[in-house]
């Protein structure tokens, strides 16, 4: 132990890189054909939203809260407590962390949290960033020189999840002071969950780990960078 200070992150690190995007071939497998007809729902899902940017209804928003409550309970499940836990003994714990968003969204989509479509310009980040999780984010397992089965596929991994929910948070005005707090909770666990499933690639040596780490610090930044003032006109209608 005397040369403790020569250990890196990655010689902690309880299984290989490459049993790891093992884990999402298998994953995609056991539910097929689901992730090609995922992809395509939210292809579906993102032209309705952006052909109604102008007066999205409010219901809209809620369901769409709904599915990516669905998508955090579902991956936590089946992806992290029965594909990842088994490798990695703190997975066990992301598990129940998924819960946390999962229940916060199912929240946001009850008809007592009033939602409004935000201001246009973050609206279309949002959008975006949506866009980038139903599509762009599955095309990273070709990028970087892995098989498409090992894709990540939005609302069974949670990465792609984790990324839609920050595009929905950013493309949502919440109208009462409970739904404000829901949403700044949502995007506490989200952001986390960013953090760390980045960190987890950076010590695995993937600089998939800087695509996750910079699509949450971009959210954040437009966030901040577009905040308005309660009350102040949105770019959508709140009606039900």
């Amino acid at each position: 132990m005397s040369e403790w200070w020569t250990y890196r992150p990655s010689d902690f690190l309880m299984f290989a890189p490459r049993t790891y995007w093992r884990l999402f071939e298998l994953h995609n497998t056991a539910w097929w054909p689901a992730p090609p007809w995922l992809v395509l729902a939210g292809g579906v899902v993102l032209a309705l939203l952006w052909c109604q940017r102008k007066n999205v209804p409010a219901g809209w928003l809620r369901g769409m809260a709904a599915l990516l409550a669905l998508g955090w309970a579902f991956s936590g499940w089946a992806f992290v407590a029965q594909r990842y836990a088994p490798i990695n003994w703190a997975a066990e714990g992301l598990a129940l962390a998924c819960a946390v968003p999962a229940l916060v969204l199912a929240a946001l989509a009850l008809p007592d949290c009033p939602l409004q479509a935000a201001a246009s310009a973050r609206y279309r980040a949002g959008l975006l960033l949506l866009g980038w999780a139903v599509v762009g984010h599955p095309l990273l397992a070709p990028i970087f020189d892995r098989p498409l089965l090992q894709a990540e596929v939005w609302m069974l991994a949670p990465d792609p999840t984790a990324v839609a929910t920050l595009g929905w948070l950013l493309a949502v005005q919440p109208g009462a002071r409970h739904a404000r707090w829901l949403c700044a909770l949502a995007w506490t666990a989200t952001v986390a969950w960013c953090a760390v499933s980045a960190a987890t690639l950076w010590t695995m040596g993937s600089a998939q780990g800087w695509v996750v780490a910079g699509l949450a610090v971009a959210a954040v930044g437009t966030r901040v960078a577009t905040q308005r003032a309660p009350g102040a006109p949105a770019a959508g209608s709140a009606s039900p």
